[in-house]
């Protein structure tokens, strides 16, 4: 256990830690190979089914910042402000780590936000500051005594996909101009297509049409990197993505075997989020209810799940069926007021709150949950 500081934001729950240097270098895992004056880290073996780490991995050793030359030099630039910097503090901005464990924090009395964090028993991947803590490891070899006064401040984020790191390191590295355009886009493209199974490239074929699509009602509303449009944007893509691969990965098999293409599921999508928007009237879009939000937008999508697996044929006429069919969302439409909506739908979390109102927006409607 480790004395830290709970910090909420919205919907996430995450962690700031100020780690003796000593206690975090043996926890955090290195995924590339760096290199000091004279002795080497060697990168840790990436357990077996982290996507993540191995992306990350991946990128690292991909672009040409990191390199063997530039990444020795690079350390050694780093190493040596740590002899140097006398009373300037070495470590001034916090070092990004994450851990898929869900860890227990334990507030002390009379402080909710302040208390003891359970370490994970892994590892941590760290997302943003693998540089800085090598040369920190190089630094602890030489200067012992000294890397023993030495804590970092490190923000820990638990509990959370592998989807959620990746975009978290892509908000990181898009501020900077450490990795460059090109990397940019392979990493957020990670969410899409790195090690793509065949669902996970139907998913992700469903969430670029829902953008770009003259007839989808989230064309340009979904958040990606690099895009264009400057209209609100609704939802991130990753968010959106884990969605549809969530509906597509329950049904993998009626999928594969009517051997329908991303087309036919993108128009029971289209038109289900089309029906929903006429529902809701002028409430869809307006920030005054919590409609087009990320988790009523996701549990729509549930909902658009279970409705497909009852009357998803024929196309024909499906808009009307589904206008029909989502009427009564209308009567209830006061529920979805952004004042007092996390009250009217208390939850823990997004994860929760997400589930929370597919049950309710499913049980308006009448429709049986199937996803």
């Amino acid at each position: 256990m480790i004395l830290a500081t709970q910090i909420r934001q919205k919907e996430g729950i995450f962690y700031f830690v100020a780690y003796p240097a000593e206690v975090l270098l043996p926890k955090v895992r290195f995924i590339s190979r760096y290199y000091g004056e004279d002795s080497t880290i060697e990168a840790d073996s990436l357990p077996e089914g982290d996507e993540i780490a191995a992306f990350v991995a991946r990128i690292e050793r991909s672009d040409s910042a990191f390199q063997r030359e530039l990444s020795r030099r690079k350390v050694a630039q780093i190493k040596n402000f740590y002899e140097t910097a006398g009373e300037q503090p070495l470590i001034p901005a916090t070092i990004l780590l994450f851990t898929s464990e869900t860890l227990h924090f334990e507030p002390i009395q009379g402080l909710d936000t302040v208390g003891y964090l359970q370490e994970p028993q892994d590892k941590y991947l760290i997302i943003d500051g693998q540089h800085r803590l090598a040369a920190l490891e190089f630094y602890r070899r030489q200067w012992p005594e000294e890397a023993r006064t030495v804590s970092v401040p490190c923000i820990i984020f638990d509990g959370r996909t592998e989807d959620f790191a990746a975009e978290m390191f892509v908000i990181i590295n898009s501020t900077t101009t450490r990795i460059n355009k090109s990397h940019l886009v392979e990493l957020y493209e990670r969410v899409s297509w790195w090690q793509a199974t065949p669902e996970k490239k139907l998913a992700a074929r469903l969430t670029r049409m829902l953008y770009e699509e003259p007839d989808s009602p989230l064309r340009y509303r979904i958040n990606r990197p690099g895009g264009r449009s400057r209209q609100d944007k609704w939802i991130l893509q990753a968010e959106l993505f884990n969605e549809l691969h969530r509906w597509v990965r329950a049904h993998w098999s009626q999928i594969k075997e009517a051997g329908k293409r991303a087309d036919y599921y993108y128009r029971i999508v289209r038109d289900f989020l089309i029906a929903a928007q006429q529902v809701w009237g002028e409430a869809w879009g307006n920030p005054a209810y919590m409609i087009t939000v990320p988790v009523t937008l996701k549990a729509h999508i549930r909902v658009c799940a279970d409705l497909a697996a009852e009357d998803a044929e024929p196309a024909e006429g499906r808009v009307e069926r589904w206008i029909h069919r989502l009427a009564p969302w209308l009567e209830h439409r006061r529920l979805f007021r952004a004042e007092g909506f996390y009250e009217r739908f208390p939850a823990k979390g997004q994860v929760e709150r997400v589930a929370r109102l597919h049950r309710e927006l499913a049980r308006l409607a009448g429709i049986d949950l199937a996803s």
